[in-house]
């Protein structure tokens, strides 16, 4: 099916040389630079890994604080027992739950938070949730540090910016960096965290090149090429 843009888009798309590939700074500039449209995008990255998905270590997660945050309301919620609800609620968690919450979600198949928080104690509750939140990338994980007895932390990270990541089954990964809106120094200091971050969640079985491709592209925009 042949895909039809915009005139917009076609304008953005004058400004991308398909054949070049830039640096963190060039491609930020060219992406701020392009016809706008109604409302804030968001700055997003794609990396396609030198991994094999089917292979368990060679699976990449981790997470990172972006410095200039990411521009977004998040809603988090909180899985911990009774007790801890209080010291959730403190640090500003939007919902708060143990087993009562988890069968709400279970029974409606959806939720509406973006960043799920758990105790370790909760999570032989919590991985009933795991083809619900699984998909969405939002279950709690040690690796993360969204499992985790120091709720206040967590939830304070979260707020401060603080993304996951995850290879997907074709071995890439995606996500946003914060408000096309936000200075270029801002949104570069944020990839530049990322990429550290993916670096340093290299896996010790890879041998030469760990990031084949990199593409950051905004919303609806067109995507270009860029270099470590």
């Amino acid at each position: 099916m042949k895909i039809i843009h915009s005139k917009r888009y076609k304008e953005a798309a004058k400004l991308v040389d398909k054949d070049k590939v830039y640096s963190v700074e060039e491609a930020v500039a060219i992406l701020k630079s392009m016809p706008a449209v109604k409302f804030d995008q968001t700055l997003e990255i794609s990396c396609k890994l030198q991994l094999d998905p089917s292979q368990p270590d060679q699976m990449v997660r981790g997470s990172v604080v972006l410095p200039k945050g990411t521009g977004k309301q998040i809603k988090i919620v909180v899985f911990c027992e009774p007790e801890k609800e209080a010291q959730a609620k403190e640090a500003g968690a939007d919902e708060i739950g143990s087993q009562e919450l988890i069968d709400k979600i279970m029974k409606a198949g959806t939720f509406d938070f973006d960043y799920c928080i758990a105790t370790p104690g909760m999570m032989r509750f919590v991985s009933k949730l795991g083809k619900i939140l699984g998909p969405k990338g939002l279950m709690p994980s040690p690796k993360t540090g969204t499992v985790t007895d120091n709720i206040a932390y967590a939830v304070g990270e979260a707020k401060r910016g603080k993304i996951d990541f995850r290879m997907d089954k074709f071995s890439c990964i995606y996500v946003g960096l914060g408000k096309l809106s936000f200075p270029k120094e801002a949104l570069v200091e944020n990839v530049r965290a990322f990429l550290d971050a993916l670096v340093n969640a290299r896996v010790s079985v890879v041998k030469g090149d760990f990031i084949k491709t990199m593409f950051l592209s905004a919303s609806m925009s067109p995507s270009l090429r860029i270099t470590l």
